[in-house]
């Protein structure tokens, strides 16, 4: 069950991931580092998908 589970919302976690990683990416680029994790976009764009994984995967559970 928790694979089915994991596997029907990692289409929203890479879609966040891959948002987050681009959006934050040109922001620091520009020089704008606030609000990153440890200072890298990388980590900051894993941890907002792990996050948005864990909320489809909440939302799927209890709605469904």
């Amino acid at each position: 069950m928790l694979q089915q589970l994991v596997m029907d919302s990692a289409g929203a976690a890479v879609g966040v991931f891959l948002g987050v990683l681009i959006g934050l990416g040109m922001r620091k680029r520009k020089g704008n580092t606030e609000g990153l994790l440890a200072d890298s976009v990388l980590l900051t764009a894993s941890a907002a998908a792990g996050l948005a994984l864990v909320v489809m995967m909440a939302f799927r559970y209890f709605l469904y």
